[in-house]
């Protein structure tokens, strides 16, 4: 990115006014994205108004398409503008007043291995109870799926399959299916071809492929903090230990950090677009870096890239894979929080570790089933996948800024939350005097779940923030519950 050694000046045009701003910037779409929410916090651009397109602010700035995109993403990530289709960009409407953004992790250096085992049973124990608010659950909920869709589909590979789909399925995974997934690499900067792919299980299945694959006990595996839960259990299972990065709400792991770990570390896994909890999306320039450094001491990456399709933004981000020369990236991931989580179809990219990831499959699994991947392989060839998708979409992108509205109105002072760019999930963190464990044992005789912030770490912190799930429809019963859930936080101080 291009940087200024002295101010200089331009002129941003909104509604036939005109603004002078002023510009000194390590990253230049940081500096723009920053003059603009400054207008906007500043009330000099109203609610309602519009932005320039993409492309008149390429003009304007001089600057490059992707850089003029990112200056819409970061805003966007924000809350401060939306997105309104073939209209452009405009102000948002939500309040003035905007909660804070939590501050840079800042996990102990020291590889840990400490589980919140009990924790994580109680709140996943709830999964699939119909009389609870579930705020816990990180996957959309079936009134969000195109449900009848997957039934026809369904149906129909049960005719078309030989032997209805009774029979083994190759190793590598249903040839269609990896096929349409390499078309679908090239949204992301991929080039991918169906036999660099193997399926799975689901996302996890995946996961836990390539670390059995790649890591022995003992090993030290990087990762994210705070971290999804799932992850931290499969590695603490396999006898790694994880080391903890510091890691940034909005932009990722710190990157001075990560430099700093590397001469320790014997793996790492990463995910870079909108990880849960956090909901945070890593510049490309960081993934390129991380990539580069890893190849260079040839540490391989496992990258998670399960939310990569739920971006709020114009643009699906890039992926590490896209600047893997070397086969060190392991992409992976599924449909599991966008289609069907009970489908369990994933799938993995290995690179050079194809014919471990393969070998462990044929012990563990055998084969995957022929039905659903099928079933899979034809809703994204229809095109019905990413119809889906825009409206799935759209649907968390409300959803959060109706979460944040809410927060703003009803929760304690000093609540801080995430600005998620995609995903699932919004981070929220609370007064110190505020254990979310507690908290979660009171909203439960409330009806409601939620995950405590100590789910999320293999050391003792996040003990006062919370992760909720943006996968449910928005309603008034949702507002009340949320409201409520904010006045039993309250209630703690």
């Amino acid at each position: 990115m291009r940087g200024f050694n002295e101010y200089s000046y331009s002129f941003v045009y909104f509604s036939g006014h005109s603004y002078i701003c002023d510009m000194k910037t390590d990253f230049l779409y940081i500096e723009i994205s920053n003059q603009y929410a400054k207008l906007i916090r500043n009330e000099v651009l109203k609610p309602g108004d519009r932005l320039p397109s993409v492309r008149m602010l390429c003009k304007e700035r001089r600057i490059g398409m992707n850089t003029a995109k990112r200056v819409f993403l970061e805003l966007e990530g924000q809350s401060l503008i939306e997105s309104r289709p073939q209209s452009g960009y405009f102000v948002s409407r939500l309040p003035s007043q905007r909660l804070p953004l939590p501050e840079v992790s800042r996990p102990q250096q020291a590889a840990s291995r400490n589980e919140p085992e009990e924790l994580i049973h109680k709140v996943y124990a709830n999964m699939g109870k119909n009389d609870l608010t579930l705020f816990s659950m990180g996957v959309p909920s079936d009134e969000l799926l195109p449900l009848a869709k997957l039934n026809k589909e369904m149906m129909r590979a049960t005719r078309e399959l030989q032997d209805s789909g009774t029979g083994y399925e190759q190793l590598q995974g249903n040839e269609k299916l990896r096929r349409m997934i390499a078309a679908r690499s090239l949204l992301w900067g991929g080039s991918l071809h169906e036999d660099d792919l193997v399926t799975t299980a689901g996302g996890m299945n995946a996961l836990s492929f390539c670390m059995m694959a790649l890591a022995k006990p003992g090993d030290i595996i990087a990762m994210e903090s705070p971290c999804f839960s799932g992850i931290l259990q499969l590695a603490a299972s396999l006898g790694l230990k994880v080391l903890e990065l510091p890691t940034h709400p909005t932009t990722g792991i710190d990157m001075e950090a990560f430099k700093k770990a590397i001469p320790h570390i014997n793996l790492c896994l990463l995910v870079p677009n909108f990880n849960t909890p956090l909901g945070s999306c890593m510049p490309d320039e960081h993934k390129k870096e991380v990539v580069e450094l890893l190849s260079k001491h040839q540490i391989p990456l496992i990258e998670d890239d399960i939310y990569g399709d739920l971006y709020f933004g114009a643009q699906r981000p890039k992926c590490c894979k896209s600047f893997d020369k070397e086969g060190i990236v392991l992409w992976c991931s599924s449909i599991s929080k966008t289609l069907a989580p009970g489908y369990r179809v994933g799938w993995v990219a290995p690179g050079k570790y194809k014919e471990q990831i393969l070998k462990l499959k044929l012990v563990h699994a055998i084969s995957s089933s022929s039905i659903t991947q099928e079933a899979v392989a034809s809703f994204l060839k229809s095109g019905r996948y990413e119809n889906h998708l825009r409206k799935l979409r759209k649907i968390l992108q409300s959803n959060y800024l109706n979460y944040i509205q809410t927060i703003t109105e009803y929760f304690p002072p000093g609540t801080k939350t995430s600005r998620p760019q995609g995903g699932l999930a919004l981070w929220v963190e609370l007064d110190e005097k505020i254990n979310t464990t507690a908290l979660f044992d009171r909203a439960m005789k409330q009806k409601m779940s939620f995950g405590p912030g100590r789910m999320f770490t293999l050391q003792n912190q996040f003990e006062n923030c919370m992760r909720l799930s943006l996968g449910l429809p928005w309603s008034e019963e949702i507002r009340q519950q949320l409201k409520l859930l904010g006045l039993l936080a309250a209630s703690m101080l």
